[in-house]
């Protein structure tokens, strides 16, 4: 896997998953540009590598276009992960999920022809398949009916590069991810019941009746199963989509089973909101089917309960990870 033969430019690398892709690359020794205008994360997991040069930093926002084209140049692939991470928001800041994902898409892809870069790896979600599509969703699945503006923006997204890819031969790979969790996140279920749990460790509020299951899979398993795909598959003119996480899920109950075994508390009270949605939008339940990236040959190492044991130890510290070529699966 020849990564450090790529110029990367990588959008939203300060953020979660973009930070330990940028671990990765830069300990490969590849040259790397972050993009990032810092709305949802800080520097603090790239500040090192900005004081050391090891890479290049443009805080500005995706929605500056002229910038946004001007620093691209001389890059040879874009790494997209920025994006509105924050999906609930989307129910009172109606447009922030067409500005930070489908304009911003737009100004990627613009600011990719103007600068002649062909390549593009796009981080979508499992969101997208809504509630319409039963059983697991394969990447063939529809109609596509999303609950959130977070999945109709992503939905858009996909669209403008795949028509970007037939029209003007941009080659991209769109990853449609489970649950992403792990070290450096700053939300989602594990996150949000260890700060509950800290405040009070008597009691534990659980959004929505306490039913459902997603997929969750770790970060550096799903850096993995992106650049395993993007070296394997070839891009024509219509993007590669592939599902990507485990091909087991998590229950939200074993989810608050594992943290409050992990937190040492006994005796821990669940108390329900009793809505139908933790949240407006929220899609309770989420089976990805994965057949597709296994034929190509990649799995996940870990099942999903592995991986939110081992997400909840290091949110904890008690394992502390780093994502460098040194401990990569090439």
């Amino acid at each position: 896997m020849k990564i450090k033969n790529k110029k990367w430019f990588i959008t939203g690398g300060a953020g979660f998953i973009g930070s330990h892709v940028v671990n990765l690359l830069v300990s490969s020794g590849a040259k790397v540009a972050v993009y990032d205008n810092l709305s949802l994360s800080t520097d603090q997991y790239i500040q090192s590598y900005i004081k050391q040069n090891k890479i290049k930093f443009f805080k500005h926002d995706l929605l500056d276009l002229k910038t946004l084209t001007k620093v691209m140049n001389g890059y040879d692939i874009v790494w997209h992960l920025g994006a509105n991470t924050d999906i609930p928001s989307g129910f009172s800041k109606h447009r922030i999920d067409l500005d930070n994902d489908v304009i911003a898409t737009w100004n990627v892809l613009e600011a990719m022809l103007k600068n002649n870069i062909k390549e593009i790896l796009f981080s979508s979600t499992g969101a997208i398949y809504g509630e319409s599509v039963k059983g697991k969703f394969k990447e063939s699945s529809g109609p596509l009916i999303p609950l959130s503006l977070y999945g109709a923006g992503k939905i858009a997204s996909e669209a403008f590069i795949s028509s970007y890819c037939n029209l003007f031969n941009i080659q991209a790979w769109i990853f449609r991810f489970g649950n992403v969790i792990g070290e450096r996140t700053n939300h989602g279920i594990i996150f949000d019941f260890i700060h509950k749990l800290r405040k009070n460790p008597q009691e534990l509020e659980i959004l929505g009746t306490g039913i459902g299951e997603k997929n969750y899979f770790l970060v550096e398993e799903c850096i993995n199963g992106i650049l395993y795909t993007y070296n394997k598959v070839h891009s024509g003119p219509f993007p590669v989509i592939v599902n990507l996480g485990t091909d087991s899920t998590s229950k939200i109950m074993n989810i608050a089973k594992i943290i409050i075994d992990e937190m040492g508390l006994k005796n821990v009270r669940h108390r329900f909101t009793g809505t139908a949605r933790g949240w407006p939008g929220d899609q309770p339940t989420v089976l990805l089917n994965t057949e597709k990236i296994h034929k190509l040959g990649w799995f996940a190492k870990k099942t999903s309960d592995q991986a939110v044991r081992i997400a909840v130890r290091r949110l904890l510290g008690k394992e502390k990870f780093q994502l460098s070529i040194n401990n990569f699966d090439e």
